[in-house]
């Protein structure tokens, strides 16, 4: 397994445990990771998740999936837009809305990682990391 995509990895295991119904997931760590897990938690996708830091190591992230009444998951899809291979980058006005806004885009931004209505009412652009619905 190569690791050239860290995001699109992280994303993969979130969808898989979310379809297999898992309670969580472990990630690897990073900040930019640590700042889509909290827009995801922010958005209601995702119940929580918990920084776990090592020492000297990068540490991990452990994010508790959501699940509706009927085990249904919050997350039906979580698409990787921008791909190492290919960077996905949008003006304000590119900015797409995900299933007429049910869905969710998440940019990274020169003002941090957001989500798309965010990142609109700020009238920033920036790099279309994932889409989630």
């Amino acid at each position: 397994m190569s690791f050239t995509d860290p995001i699109g990895d992280m994303l993969t295991r979130v969808r898989n445990a979310s379809s297999a119904r898992h309670e969580k997931v472990l990630v690897p760590a990073s900040n930019l990771k640590a700042r889509i897990a909290e827009v995801l938690k922010s958005e209601g996708f995702i119940q929580d998740y918990v920084l776990h830091k090592d020492d000297g190591h990068q540490g991990a992230i452990t994010i508790l999936l959501k699940y509706g009444s009927d085990r249904e998951p919050a997350i039906s899809d979580i698409k990787r837009v921008s791909k190492p291979g290919l960077r996905r980058y949008v003006a304000t006005g590119q900015i797409p809305r995900v299933l007429n806004g049910m869905g969710i885009a998440i940019l990274s931004t020169s003002k941090g990682v957001m989500v798309d209505r965010e990142a609109r009412k700020q009238k920033v652009g920036g790099e279309l990391i994932c889409t989630v619905w």
